[in-house]
């Protein structure tokens, strides 16, 4: 098949009006709008015997995740493929329509191309209706610091517990958490895409600030070694769970799936029970 031949694969999926222009006409909105965008390559971010249906998942999660760590909501999403197989386009695009539809975002078209290496590249946007996108740039002395969620789930499963194979192949954005957080009075916020750890870094670096965080205090992994589990939260990455700082006369009104697990402090460096924490996760490397 050709290029247009194809779009008979994804058309139906879609709808006629996301195939038929060069463009996707998008209303205007009311609110704040926030863009981001992924790359995501079969040999460095699909792990051995994910499906392609969870690769378009994925590719997908990726950026929504994006959008709530900002504390908006997903609107519109694209996606560029550069395909390796031609038979993998229709698993690929029902996937991330079904990740799509699953946090109410609508997947608007893209592009579609022969590669030698399976490519996809999601591009998002999102909308902040009611306030301001939270930055990770906002954390100020004395702000409690929280995340959501398990760590380390996804490491887990890429080391074969299958237990934790779909929290790797089919993460799940905290979209409800993040505008929920914006809305308790949020300072900063990221996803923890590449660690705790290494997130935690980026999120005091680009506030100015440092912080204290207490190891018995991160909800980890379940049925592990205390030490393993506290390691794989650390450093594991993939869980696009979300990091965040808060003043604490807000704690009371953040979700149930928030986690308080440090403080932030003007001294310009990390501790994890009064040791220095490295900067170590998942870095793209060339």
């Amino acid at each position: 098949m050709d290029d247009r031949e194809l779009l008979s694969v994804i058309c139906p999926v879609l709808g006629d009006e996301a195939c038929s222009d060069d463009c996707a006409i998008l209303p205007v909105m009311k609110g704040t709008p926030v863009v981001s965008t992924d790359m995501l390559h079969e040999t460095t971010d699909f792990p051995a015997g994910i499906s392609d249906w969870q690769i378009g998942w994925m590719a997908m999660a990726v950026t929504i995740s994006d959008i709530a760590s900002m504390g908006a909501a997903p609107r519109y999403l694209t996606l560029a493929i550069g395909l390796d197989r031609e038979d993998r386009l229709e698993e690929i695009v029902h996937g991330a329509q079904a990740c799509c539809q699953k946090y109410g975002a609508r997947y608007i078209g893209g592009d579609l191309d022969a590669h030698t290496e399976l490519t996809l590249v999601s591009t998002g946007i999102g909308e902040v209706e009611d306030g301001r996108p939270v930055r990770r740039s906002g954390a100020m002395p004395g702000d409690l610091i929280g995340v959501t969620g398990v760590q380390g789930r996804a490491i887990a499963g890429l080391k074969g517990d299958r237990q934790y194979w779909r929290d790797l192949c089919e993460p799940a954005p905290r979209v409800k958490e993040g505008i929920s957080i914006r809305l308790a009075g949020a300072t900063a916020m990221m996803d923890i895409s590449d660690g705790l750890a290494i997130s935690i870094h980026d999120l005091m670096k680009a506030s100015g600030t440092g912080c204290k965080v207490s190891s018995s205090e991160i909800p980890c992994i379940p049925n592990y070694p205390p030490e393993e589990s506290l390691r794989m939260a650390l450093y594991g990455g993939g869980d696009f769970e979300l990091l965040f700082t808060i003043p604490p006369k807000s704690r009371k009104e953040l979700p149930a799936s928030a986690v308080l697990i440090g403080r932030v402090t003007e001294k310009q460096e990390i501790l994890l029970d009064g040791s220095l924490l490295p900067a170590e996760g998942y870095r793209h490397h060339w």
